[in-house]
Parts: C-alpha cells; structure tokens; sequence
C-alpha cells in the first residue's frame, strides 16, 4: 500500500456500488467535566465499506436513502470528503436514524433507534429511476436486511441482479434488531444462494449457528452458492475458502481505540483488492488461489486494524497496490 494522493480529473463511473444503511452513530465517550457524553460519527455498515472503500481510491457510490436534516449533512459531507459518489442517494425528508455505540473495553454494544427514519424507508419505487452501472459489483448488508421495508427493497434489488455482476453480503448481525431469528436464518440463507462473496465474522456464526464449526457453515455456503467466504476473528485475523482452498492469517497489532467500523473496513479492503487486482467477478472470484487469498487477507486485515486505531468508524486513505 502506499500513502493516499488526491488526484484530479474526470470522475470515473463507480466500480462498486453500496446499497443499504446510513445513519449517525453516537459513540459513548467522556465530557470535559469527566462525566458521560456521546460524540456523533457518520455510521451504518453499508455507508462505512463506501467510505472505506472510497479512501482506498476505488471508484464507489452508496445507494441509500438520506435525510435533509443537520445529521443528513453530516453523512453527505462525510461521503463527499472520502470520494464517494452521491448519485444514487435518495433524498428525503424522514429524520436520520441513530445507533448508540457504548465502548466497553475497546468493543462497541449498539442499540438502535430508527423507526421511520430516512434510510429504513427505502422502497422499490425509489429505485425505479436509478440505474446501476453495468459493470460495477453491489455490495448489501447488515441491519439494511433486518428492517422493514428497507429489506424487502434489497433483497428484491439482489434478486434483480444476481448473476448480472457480483455481489458481496456482509449480514453484520445484530441479535437486538431479529425479531424473528427463524424468519431470518431462511432469509440469509436465501440470499447466501444469490451472492458471490459472504463475509462474517466468527461472532456471527456463533449466533447464527451455534455449536457448528465455522468451517462447516462455509462449506454449506459455497455448495449453496457462494464463491468465497471470509471469516474475521478481530485482534486472532482472518480466513477466506474457496471451491479451491483456504488461507489464515494473523492481525497485525496496533493500540486499539475501538473496534467500531473494523469489519466494515475489511470488507471495505476485500472488495478494493479484488478491484485493484481486477478480479471483480465472478469468474475472477472462482480464479483466486491460496496465495491469492493470502494476499487478500494480509491487505484486508491490515486496513481492519488500522481502523481501530481511531475512534469510530475512520478507516485509512490508501492506495492498495496490485497484489
């Protein structure tokens, strides 16, 4: 990798395109009396692998629905700072949702707060008058899936184009928001059979399908469809299987702020190297070997940690190099 340079010129049609959830996080942190305070921070899974993918100087706009309040600002102007291309945001005039991210420890607990909130109201008529780049890869995920009418919108928008590029899923699991844990274990499974790249990490599996070993639930999901899985384990790495093979890799070790927008960040640097590499396909995906996916990892795991060294989710500007 090598330091972030701001270059200019014609904007390049986006290579990936984000479609999900974009909110504010207020991270728990200490006022200047010593008391208790929440900082507000541009959040949601799906608006942090934009920006992360962004500051890695990779062609991408985020498909979401956005306020016109003062948090709304926020989020634009947090997109337009890191690169990211605006065009397929839905303006509206619901507020912006909330997640409370209390830091114990270094580790983030989140509760929600985003009924009737901008980005959860996202509907198929809002998509009717975009249209995606054709060559570009769609990336969905996490409480995006979990909400009404918001998942619906998804899942129809995955539907659509599966097959016709790829697809990566993030679930991001957050137990607090599935009311219905059956309900949504045949819809992640449903859209494990439509995707190409499924990344977790092993406290999701651990909550999705307790007592299995990880490497079994991947297993099932490349027989159901999938391509490639991830697999983070925070501060013990990460690991990738294919139909081909499988790689392990160790995190690099860094002084931890918080843990927030870590695994977005990874997803974030997967995504960037298979861009950067020009393996943002299917076919290319299915091409990856061991020492392909080691690579990978050993890129993904490093912009991961470095995302920890700052509160909330600020993930580095970097150019990833060919690998």
């Amino acid at each position: 990798m090598s330091a972030h340079v701001q270059e200019t010129g014609p904007t390049p049609a986006p290579a990936v395109v984000v479609a999900g959830d974009a909110f504010v996080d207020l991270t728990s942190t200490t006022a200047l009396d010593g008391g208790p305070a929440y900082a507000p921070h541009p959040g949601g899974s799906c608006l942090n692998v934009a920006v992360g993918l962004g500051r890695l100087d990779v062609p991408t706009a985020l498909l979401a629905r956005v306020s016109d309040d003062g948090f709304g600002g926020l989020l634009r102007r947090h997109l337009a700072d890191s690169g990211v291309d605006d065009s397929l945001l839905v303006a509206s005039t619901d507020q912006t949702g909330l997640g409370v991210a209390d830091i114990f420890g270094g580790v983030a607990g989140y509760s929600f707060y985003n009924a009737g909130t901008a980005d959860r109201g996202l509907l198929p008529e809002h998509l009717g008058g975009l249209a995606l780049p054709p060559d570009a890869a769609l990336h969905v995920g996490s409480v995006a899936l979990a909400y009404e009418p918001q998942a619906g919108t998804l899942t129809g928008l995955v539907r659509a184009e599966s097959g016709r590029r790829l697809i990566s899923l993030d679930p991001n699991v957050r137990p607090t928001v599935i009311a219905d844990r059956e309900a949504y274990l045949e819809q992640l499974a449903s859209w494990v059979s439509l995707v190409d790249v499924v990344k977790v990490s092993d406290e999701d599996l651990a909550w999705l399908h307790p007592g299995e070993p990880d490497e079994a639930v991947a297993g099932r999901w490349l027989e159901a469809g999938a391509a490639l899985v991830l697999v983070t384990s925070g501060a013990a790495g990460a690991w990738a299987r294919t139909a081909a093979g499988e790689a392990r890799v160790a995190s690099p070790a860094v002084e931890v702020a918080d843990t927030v927008g870590a695994g977005d960040a990874f997803m974030s640097a997967t995504l960037g190297f298979l861009w950067q590499t020009g393996r943002l396909t299917r076919d290319g995906v299915e091409a990856l070997g061991v020492p392909d996916l080691e690579a990978l990892l050993t890129v993904a795991v490093r912009v991961a940690a470095d995302t920890c060294t700052r509160s909330g989710a600020e993930p580095p500007r970097w150019t990833i190099g060919a690998a």
